[in-house]
């Protein structure tokens, strides 16, 4: 779901279907009349006219079945999860301690969905782009149910505790794990604002090691949420900080001794996030193809996962 709504927003597509109908809009149009009146529909709005006009109706298609795709994907999700919810209810197979986890899984499954609505509505103004806040907002929230959904799985799958960690080890992955979140989190506001597209070069932007433009809005801290250079130079940052971050826990966890017990695991952090940097750089000097960023976007989430499972393993018993 996450991964889809990655590539409607790089296919310029989440913009394509400008009326909400949460039961009918299940069924996409069907005959060349439900077609037309959709896209009459798109083009009395100004993406249509300040940046797709003479846009034909098979374009208007390609990114129509996108955004169509990841809004019945999510209404699929729901619905399969509270037909589960409740068949294991009425079975009796579901703990105690279990329902109120499920209950509040479903109701932020709910209102992530109002929270994609209110983020489409930020495009259907004068200018036609979604705001960056609230696109963050939306990635945010989703990468949140996940994690959580991953949380309470890992309990449900655990078979025995892990070897025990020290706290240092433990309050190491938790920063790491952290550090990962709020990188994965600046590169919405990169996607919100297209900053992928400028300054495709590495190290260096435009030359420099800090890029031109850095402090150039005012009030001061508008520059970190709402121009270019700052907010790819900031992702950037993060992003190697959290590298450096990775490694050094990497490398100290298969040196010591007493982490044999882990050094898969610590081993597989390093490897995601090596990864995961990897992409990155070459989803950037490739000017951002699709293909490419929408893997980095999904690698992201892995990285999150492995992160989110250390922290799991390490906790303290």
């Amino acid at each position: 779901m996450i991964v889809l709504g990655g590539v409607t927003r790089l296919t310029d597509s989440g913009l394509s279907m400008v009326r909400w109908e949460p039961i009918s809009g299940i069924i996409p149009p069907i005959s060349a009349t439900e077609w037309q009146k959709e896209f009459d529909h798109y083009r009395e709005y100004p993406e249509y006219q300040k940046i797709n006009a003479g846009m034909t109706l098979d374009e208007f298609k390609s990114i129509f079945y996108f955004e169509w795709a990841h809004r019945v994907l999510g209404r699929i999700i729901g619905l399969v999860f509270f037909v589960g919810f409740l068949w294991l209810l009425l079975k009796r197979q579901l703990t105690r301690s279990l329902i109120p986890h499920l209950v509040v899984m479903f109701v932020l499954g709910g209102l992530q969905g109002l929270l994609g609505w209110y983020m489409v509505k930020s495009g259907l103004v004068n200018n036609p782009d979604v705001s960056q806040y609230r696109l963050t907002a939306h990635l945010g929230t989703a990468i949140l149910i996940y994690l959580y959904m991953l949380w309470v799985s890992f309990g449900l799958l655990e078979r025995q505790p892990a070897a025990p960690v020290s706290s240092g080890f433990r309050r190491g992955a938790i920063w790491v794990g952290s550090l990962a979140a709020f990188t994965v989190l600046s590169g919405g506001f990169v996607a919100g604002l297209k900053a992928g597209h400028a300054f495709n070069t590495f190290p260096l932007m435009a030359g420099q090691w800090v890029p031109p433009g850095y402090f150039v809005l005012d009030p001061l801290w508008r520059n970190f949420f709402e121009n270019i250079p700052t907010v790819q130079f900031n992702h950037r940052l993060l992003a190697i900080t959290t590298f450096i971050g990775a490694s050094i826990f990497v490398v100290r966890g298969l040196l010591q001794p007493a982490m044999s017990a882990h050094r898969r695991l610590v081993g597989l952090v390093g490897f995601v996030v090596l990864m995961q940097v990897g992409l990155g750089i070459t989803t950037l000097v490739s000017y951002v193809p699709i293909p490419l960023a929408a893997a980095h976007q999904a690698m992201a989430l892995v990285v999150l996962s492995v992160l989110l499972y250390t922290v799991f393993r390490f906790r303290r018993i």
